[in-house]
């Protein structure tokens, strides 16, 4: 079983100098054309211009492509993991196989409150009254402490997923925590993901083949039918469609 573990101690650049840099990873790397070829760049980018212990990949162990993707440019990369409290048990369990066989340190981030005790202080199920809420108490807000203590955070955002993502860049200056934002991913395809999972034997979580193209909370997340929006399953039957930790 994972353990918690505390984020490694980095000496931080200030948000002025760290914005500086993103804009040079602009100007080295540009938008991209071609996935792998630019994925693989940006991280060869991240490797020369952070120290190690700088670097966290944000993981919803959906996948573990991009800890994995990762990790061959950073050995032994932070990767952070929401641990919500909500999580369906498939997910704990690829989180689980993820640190045994990948060249990673899971990061099991949780909120201030434990579920029961959110539930005391704020009613049952708040994700069905307020899932803003609720997200922000268990993603939001755990993310941006535990990234204070790192320059670079690397997501694997994709700009197929859906319309709120379409534009999402390479790298960019994430000026709501005060970092340094790379997103390798964001030319690839669901199918780009499947081919390098299945080269490489990537521990990749059981919802995906039993209709969850995009998995978050248990309570919050439902299957989709074959060629529906992807992230359609999230937040069914309400407007919300991100979390609010991606701002693109």
């Amino acid at each position: 079983m994972t353990v918690s573990l505390a984020p490694r101690a980095a000496t931080r650049r200030t948000a002025e100098e760290l914005e500086e840099i993103a804009r040079q990873g602009i100007a080295e790397l540009g938008s991209g054309t071609d996935h792998e070829v630019d994925a693989r760049a940006a991280l060869e980018w991240v490797a020369r211009t952070f120290d190690p212990g700088a670097v966290a990949v944000a993981s919803s162990m959906a996948n573990t492509v991009l800890p994995h993707l990762v990790s061959q440019s950073v050995p032994g990369v932070d990767v952070l993991f929401l641990d919500t409290g909500y999580h369906f048990v498939e997910t704990l369990a690829t989180r689980d196989e993820a640190q045994r066989q990948l060249d990673i340190r899971v990061v099991d981030v949780a909120p201030p409150l434990s579920v029961a005790e959110q539930d005391a202080a704020y009613g049952k199920e708040l994700f069905s009254r307020n899932a803003e809420y609720c997200c922000a108490m268990r993603k939001v807000e755990p993310l941006r402490d535990s990234l204070r203590g790192y320059e670079v955070w690397i997501s694997g955002v994709r700009r197929d997923e859906s319309p709120t993502r379409a534009f999402a860049p390479l790298v960019t200056f994430d000026a709501k925590n005060g970092l340094v934002k790379v997103n390798p991913l964001v030319q690839w395809t669901s199918d780009d993901l499947y081919g390098y999972a299945a080269e490489h034997g990537v521990p990749m979580n059981l919802l995906l083949s039993a209709g969850y193209p995009s998995i978050g909370c248990e309570p919050c997340t439902q299957p989709v039918e074959d060629g529906a929006d992807p992230r359609s399953g999230r937040w069914a039957g309400s407007t919300k469609v991100e979390c609010g930790i991606h701002v693109i």
